[in-house]
């Protein structure tokens, strides 16, 4: 059962029985952009794909579905009967899941009857823009780093549980190692971490019998260092160090407070003194990009980086521009002639031009042209089923991003906003195209 039948706004569903009853089922073409970049964001990343594909093709509505929505007076009988028949078959043409992006390049075409392709704009707009908002979060905190590991602590604080898990997924691909999210892990096979909790210290007798206790049960365990005094904290895992010897089995300790950059620098001396050189030191607390760039390029010697709520609600830039618009309906171009709502009419494709293996610019296409550079836009469902050919495994999503992102002009990967632009354009024959629809619209 489609858990995603009724993700549907109201309008969509008087929408769709308006063009039941007039008998408007020809084909259409909608297109996924993003009008306007987020602030402090170079480009975007592409993400929520693979979660989208299986619910459209999954996309039922059962009984009870069909009893609401009857409930809901905006229904007739026939119209109901169709809905219970409904199974997409359309197809979808999108960019690869952890394909950089820009303003106003289609990231995903459905070409559909118009009631199938118009049914389905919620989940489309939701799933693709969560991902792909988290994911772009994501880089930026990755990039930061600097090749320390970043570990997700953000489910606690996400917008919900889909945000959540669908969240470690998307974060995954943009270089995230981990997740403390469980049902994440379940879900998508990504890998699990976690440290533990002040609670279990304050909970036990002191903090040394805390350390010795959790490390007997979790041998290779990441101990917790500043619930009462950091330092001192340190120093009592080097004195378990000295008892237990050889059998002294930590892999880290984790800084939760205070000032970062030099209780690390502190904690590295104290343990490198003792020879506890392979601990590693794993940093948390409100942490976000510009904290972990601070961090990094002054050398604070962090292994780890355990990022919660700002990259899971991605604080600074919490919603996209994004937009699902008609582009072509019957064989004819469709679009928004409203101030400051471009869209470009007729199904599109978008060329990457590279030099010396750096993209320099994207073209804007219409569908079926043939310009310089690799054609973005993929088929990956046709006729309602997933084109396999297309299947990815998520390490292979993971390992496309990073090949990805490393390709992008240097100046576009910094986390400063760039007044230089990547540069997109438009083919002569889609502005020649756009030209044309717009004075029959407005004819």
């Amino acid at each position: 059962m489609s858990s995603s039948a009724l993700f549907v706004d109201l309008y969509e569903f008087a929408m769709l029985r308006a063009y039941f009853e007039l008998g408007m089922n020809a084909q259409a073409t909608f297109s996924l952009f993003v009008r306007n970049m987020p602030p402090q964001r170079n480009f975007l990343i592409a993400a929520g794909l693979d979660d989208l594909l299986h619910e459209i093709e999954h996309w039922r509505f059962e009984p009870h579905h069909i009893d609401y929505l009857g409930s809901l007076k905006i229904s007739s009988k026939p119209f109901l009967d169709w809905l219970a028949d409904f199974r997409f078959s359309g197809d979808i043409y999108a960019m690869r899941e952890g394909t950089p992006f820009f303003e106003n390049e289609p990231i995903l075409e459905v070409v559909a009857p118009i009631a199938e392709a118009q049914l389905i704009e919620t989940f489309v707009l939701n799933q693709i823009g969560l991902q792909t908002i988290l994911a772009s979060k994501a880089a930026r905190v990755v990039a930061a780093a600097r090749g320390a590991s970043v570990v997700d602590f953000g489910a606690r604080r996400a917008q919900g549980m889909d945000a959540a898990t669908k969240g470690a997924r998307a974060f995954y691909i943009a270089g995230v190692e981990s997740t403390s999210n469980v049902a994440a892990g379940q879900a998508y096979g990504l890998p699990v971490a976690g440290t533990m909790a002040h609670s279990f210290i304050e909970a036990c007798a002191s903090e040394m019998d805390a350390f010795q206790s959790f490390s007997e049960v979790f041998p290779g365990t990441t101990l917790l260092v500043d619930t009462y005094d950091t330092l001192e904290g340190v120093k009592k895992v080097v004195a378990l160090a000295k008892a237990r010897g050889p059998t002294f089995n930590i892999r880290a300790v984790r800084l939760d407070s205070g000032d970062l950059d030099m209780l690390s620098r502190q904690t590295r001396r104290i343990l490198d003194e003792a020879g506890l050189t392979d601990v590693q030191i794993v940093a948390s607390g409100g942490l976000e990009e510009t904290k972990i760039d601070a961090l990094t390029s002054g050398g604070a010697p962090i292994d780890v980086f355990g990022v919660g709520t700002d990259m899971a609600v991605s604080s600074d830039a919490p919603n996209l521009d994004i937009a699902y618009k008609l582009t072509e309906y019957a064989g004819k171009g469709r679009m928004k002639l409203s101030a400051g709502k471009r869209s470009l009419p007729g199904r599109k494709q978008v060329f990457r031009e590279f030099r010396d293996g750096v993209a320099v610019r994207d073209v804007i296409a219409r569908e079926g042209e043939t310009l310089p550079g690799v054609p973005l836009l993929q088929p990956f469902m046709l006729s309602g089923r997933r084109v396999a050919e297309q299947s990815c495994d998520l390490p292979q999503i993971r390992d496309y991003a990073k090949e990805q992102l490393a390709a992008l002009p240097p100046h576009l990967r910094m986390l400063q906003s760039r007044e230089a632009r990547y540069h997109v354009a438009i083919s002569d024959e889609l502005a020649s195209y756009e030209r044309e629809t717009r004075a029959h619209l407005i004819d």
